[in-house]
């Protein structure tokens, strides 16, 4: 084992105690306020410099907020829960992120690394069965959970920060720490980038742990991340009584039946493959009221963004044609966004150099081929590329005791380790004279 190791091996004992934190005060996207509050005070005193809220976050390019009243009670909850006042009044009202950077003061590229904060809009499972809940740990707030690894993701973070400022004699040029809030739904990642966190950042890697990837493979450019639009649809018709005068009413409710049912029956595209869910239709307000109101949340997907596109162009007319059938209006509110992923080949090259002299890693590869889900650092990612830089998306392969997403969710904390190994290797094995 060498020093780098062994000194990740005498943190563990508090990164455990960060993940379980955060896990226990679990926080969805946007008002990751507790979360951000503190992730933000423990990088003031490693000595990073910290750029919050709304210099980091564009406020008109948010997707999926929540009012104004759910804001606020959040905030206030988050402020109950112990976040540290100093900090969590940079994020009121929806700003949950950070940029943290490290300037050596010596030449060389600045380096940027991605983890996501926020949690599932779900309540964990409360038996003795989940370790969450048997170690006293899980979620103490019903409908917020970790459950796709967030709160390692954060974690990995502090740990990265901590053992970089350790060794920061060792780096040349810039490193920067985001954190990001509202990856669920594909929400956040446009806001930073809109509001110029991503410029400037000439080598960019974000990374995930597990997505059924076993333990002990590193993923160190998944290209398989599908573009996305998730969106809301409202349908607004006129109300009547269903047995004296029907023939008054404007059938919201049937509009939105039919909507989902002609979505789901989108041809799929010849050039790859392509996605669209119906995933929450709510309508109507009495047994015998013609239903004046509806809601359809829904997303498409596609293995590129003009197979996207080709989904959501035919959702659209789906949706007007509907709509037209049973005469009655409707708004379609965009909820969130993200494009496919296209790593740079000489990043991952570098990357999968580092990460094969972790130990616990017996397998760092390139890809896997089975399409994922969807992951708004793809616009990040892209940002990067566009201004000439390089950029890829790493994954850490762990031990689950339930898929991604499920109440039961939970993973190994030693990966904690692995991948914080993986990147700090990234930053201090630069070559700084010469770059990748």
């Amino acid at each position: 084992m060498d020093s780098l190791t062994h000194t990740i091996q005498t943190l563990m004992p508090k990164l455990i105690e960060w993940r379980r934190d955060f896990h226990h005060y679990a926080e969805s996207g946007w008002v990751e306020f507790r979360t951000a509050a503190k992730v933000a005070e423990t990088l003031d005193k490693l000595g990073f410099e910290l750029a919050m809220g709304r210099d980091v976050i564009d406020a008109d390019s948010r997707m999926g907020l929540p009012d104004d009243a759910t804001l606020a009670t959040e905030f206030a909850r988050a402020r109950q829960q112990g976040a540290p006042h100093k900090w969590v009044t940079a994020f009121e009202g929806g700003f949950t992120g950070i940029v943290a950077t490290l300037n050596t003061g010596r030449p060389g590229p600045t380096i940027a690394f991605r983890v996501d904060m926020d949690a599932l809009d779900l309540s964990e499972a409360l038996h003795d069965g989940h370790r969450p809940h048997r170690d006293g740990f899980a979620s103490c707030n019903p409908g917020m959970m970790h459950a796709c690894g967030h709160d390692g993701h954060t974690t990995i973070g502090l740990g990265l920060a901590h053992i970089l400022k350790h060794n920061e004699s060792q780096l040349h040029g810039i490193i920067k720490l985001i954190f990001q809030p509202a990856e669920e739904g594909t929400r956040g990642a446009r806001a930073m980038v809109a509001a110029g966190a991503l410029d400037g950042i000439d080598y960019f890697t974000a990374i995930h742990i597990g997505t059924g990837v076993p333990a002990g493979t590193v993923i160190c450019g998944s290209d398989n991340f599908m573009a996305t639009t998730k969106f809301d649809v409202r349908f607004t018709g006129v109300a009547a009584h269903a047995g004296g005068k029907p023939e008054d009413g404007r059938n919201a409710l049937l509009a939105a039946a039919q909507a989902a049912l002609a979505l789901h029956s989108i041809a799929p595209h010849s050039e790859g493959a392509s996605r669209v869910n119906v995933g929450v239709m709510q309508a109507g307000s009495g047994r015998n009221v013609v239903p004046a109101n509806a809601l359809l949340k829904v997303e498409t997907r596609g293995e590129s963004d003009a197979i996207n596109q080709y989904v959501f162009e035919r959702a659209q007319s789906v949706i007007q044609g509907a709509a037209a059938l049973y005469g009655v209006e409707y708004d379609m509110h965009l909820m969130g966004a993200a494009t496919s992923s296209s790593p740079s080949p000489a990043w991952v090259n570098y990357l999968r150099e580092q990460a094969s002299q972790v130990p616990g890693v017996t397998q760092a590869i390139d890809r896997v081929k089975a399409p994922a889900g969807s992951e708004d650092a793809t616009l990040m990612m892209a940002r990067v590329q566009e201004n000439g830089g390089l950029a890829s998306y790493m994954v850490f392969g762990t031990d689950l005791s339930a898929g991604h997403h499920n109440e039961k969710f939970d993973f190994d904390e030693q990966i904690m380790g692995v991948a914080i190994d993986t990147l700090a290797r990234t930053a201090l094995n630069f070559p700084w004279t010469r770059g990748v």
